[in-house]
């Protein structure tokens, strides 16, 4: 659903493969039949059955478990676990609470006794006051001024929840998310849109070691759904005095709620003082966390299994180095961006506005030496028919029209504050509008500038090695030049430009790594070696989850691969969605997380030179990709395309 996808059966397949190794025998419940998880393979005893609290009842008193792991299943998982708990059915059943204590979740979920906490150990929350009915709501609204923020207690993505500007409007969204609270509670909250929002993911073992895996900043400031943000990670507008401040607050948050595993603490920032106020914490892996490891190679949800069942972190090894332990802080360098995917081009009559709810179905993130890189990956990375910060539609806007558009927080923000830049309003002013980070829209008006480079002068070889350097393809640069795709593919390669691969190992290149996980740059070398094997396929992936193509894709792309890997292959994975099993490093033998365009896979091919490629487990963006892999000279293994072509044209 939106707000719980696939995220989770990333995180509960890593749970189940890291206990089963551990000799431990696993029950599985989940009603999903389009996941891994739900795999005969991943645990002992699978359980295909509605999620509610009779039926896990039922399994429990069948199953006899010595104890539940309840925070790897999203907001679904922790609320059946905290519902068994507080009836006394699990003290009953002799059944253990695994993972954070009961007192920990309810401490973090429920709204009262999470601001009740804060006080206790001095940290700032926002003004803000818990209610349970609709005109205490109201009543404290007008004590502290409209607008407010209400946010639900024990729900998922802000379900129920949103920004009243009105009394009007406080009265629909309050009365809405009382009835879809767990417990009938919402808080109103003091509206400070326009503070930046922080995240940190952070880990915690039950001796009270505690890490921070990495941190990430919303370019959107606070009012927007971290689900709905474009996120960049590490931070990068923070000195290192508020980068300090606010990871001393994480730890001491975590130690105080006595959470044991991932979790991850939101946090709102003042950007003209050091004041900041603890938004909220998820006592459980997020999506936020699928992010976090994917971003730094530090499996969040395996090493949170491992906490659960007693380890601690200084006794478990870091799979991408094979030499350091869970207990050392992952470094970052290089940038990622995540892009969220939102379904409305299936709904054209949907409101585009995005607030404290959660829209995105799914998200891409993309890899890079700089900002501007990445983000001009993330952006064709999504599959909307987009390459660059251009959008057609824009161009025929008044300026009028755009300043009004900037003032309006949506899906197409981004290449609004683009086109109003080419107007020439300002950076100062679009920041005043937005609330954005001049630091953001600076990156933004960079690659505004090098589109009128390229638009006003002749292609030299420096020019052309900057613009692939900010992450333009060779097809953009021919629509900003007027010349050919081709001829443009002739100048780089005659130039010697051609992509080379980084890796990702947890350690800026400190250690050397063992898990090949790459991301290309147009630095000078390449750190990804042609193995040479005759036996090696590519398998290209689903991107980013929309409806009509979700998890059942990444389904059968995990299973390509396991199969190859049987019959004695070696396996390339190409995807760029972090919420996926496919994009664990340790599933293929070698994983790039790249767009799935025809320009970003040649530059794989022409490094890893494979046996052939693999398009039908990776739904339409593999199958689009067919005609140009043909092109390139790569086998198309199963299906050919005439075949496919024949197959998928209605005539």
């Amino acid at each position: 659903m939106i707000g719980q996808a696939a995220e989770f059966d990333y995180a509960g397949t890593q749970a189940c493969r890291e206990l089963k190794k551990e000799g431990i025998e696993v029950v599985l419940v989940n009603s999903n039949p389009a996941t891994i998880m739900t795999d005969k393979e991943m645990a002992d005893q699978i359980y295909i059955e509605p999620l509610t609290v009779k039926t896990v009842e039922k399994i429990i008193k069948k199953e006899k478990p010595d104890s539940i792991l309840p925070n790897l299943g999203g907001q679904t998982g922790l609320n059946i676990a905290m519902e068994l708990y507080e009836s006394g059915f699990l003290e009953e059943q002799k059944v253990r609470l695994l993972a954070t204590s009961p007192e920990g979740i309810k401490n973090a979920e429920d709204r009262q006794a999470f601001k009740d906490m804060m006080e206790s150990i001095n940290e700032p929350c926002i003004a803000s006051k818990v209610v349970t009915e609709v005109e205490d709501a109201v009543s404290f609204a007008k004590e502290i001024g409209l607008p407010v923020i209400v946010r639900p207690a024990y729900t998922l993505g802000g379900t129920g929840g949103g920004i009243a500007y009105t009394e009007e409007e406080l009265r629909e969204i309050a009365s809405s998310g009382l009835y879809l609270s767990r417990v009938h509670q919402v808080l109103i909250e003091k509206c400070i849109a326009g503070w930046k929002e922080i995240e940190y993911e952070v880990m915690r073992d039950s001796k009270g070691n505690c890490i921070t895996i990495c941190n990430m900043e919303n370019i959107d400031p606070v009012g927007v759904h971290t689900g709905d943000s474009i996120v960049v990670a590490p931070s990068q507008t923070l000195a290192d005095k508020e980068y300090q401040m606010l990871r001393t607050s994480a730890i001491k948050i975590i130690s105080a709620l006595k959470i044991e595993g991932g979790c991850n603490v939101q946090f709102a920032l003042n950007p003209n003082s050091f004041e900041y106020a603890v938004i909220e914490v998820n006592p459980r892996v997020s999506r936020s966390s699928a992010l976090a490891s994917k971003a730094t190679g530090y499996p969040i949800a395996k090493v949170s299994a491992k906490i659960a069942i007693g380890y601690t972190l200084d006794e478990i090894k870091n799979e991408v180095t094979g030499k350091t332990y869970a207990c050392f802080e992952p470094v970052l360098d290089y940038v990622i961006v995540k892009i969220p995917k939102w379904p409305f081009n299936k709904f054209r009559t949907a409101s585009r506005d995005l607030g404290t709810q959660m829209k995105a179905t799914g998200e891409v993130m993309a890899i890079a030496p700089s900002i501007e890189q990445a983000l001009m990956k993330a952006i064709r990375s999504l599959e909307e028919n987009l390459d660059s910060l251009e959008m057609e539609k824009l161009k025929e806007d008044s300026t009028e029209k755009i300043l009004e558009k900037l003032k309006i927080v949506d899906n197409e923000r981004i290449w609004v504050i683009a086109e109003a830049l080419r107007r020439g309003i300002t950076i100062d002013e679009i920041h005043t509008i937005t609330q954005i980070d001049k630091f953001f829209i600076n990156k933004i008006d960079r690659l505004v500038r090098m589109e009128e480079e390229l638009s006003n002068n002749p292609l030299t070889p420096d020019l052309l090695l900057r613009a692939k350097k900010m992450g333009y393809t060779d097809k953009v640069i021919a629509r900003l030049t007027g010349k050919e795709e081709k001829d443009i593919k002739k100048q780089r390669l005659e130039n010697g430009m051609i992509a080379n691969f980084k890796l990702v190992d947890t350690c800026s290149a400190e250690f050397e790594a063992k898990t090949p996980y790459y991301y290309s740059s147009y630095d000078e070398d390449s750190e990804s070696q042609d193995s040479k094997n005759p036996k090696k396929i590519i398998v290209l992936g689903s991107g980013p989850i929309r409806i009509g193509q979700g998890i059942e894709f990444d389904y059968c792309s995990v299973h390509s691969v396991l199969a190859l890997k049987k019959l004695g292959y070696e396996t390339i994975i190409v995807n760029n969605n972090p919420e996926t099993v496919s994009t664990d490093f340790d599933i293929a033998d070698k994983l790039y997380f790249e767009p799935l365009t025809p320009e970003d896979v040649e530059n794989i091919i022409n490094v890893e030179h494979p046996y052939g490629a693999i398009v039908q487990f990776g739904g339409q963006t593999a199958i689009k990709l067919t005609k140009a892999l043909t092109q390139m000279g790569v086998r198309i293994l199963g299906t050919q395309e005439v075949d496919m072509d024949r197959a998928e044209d209605r005539e």
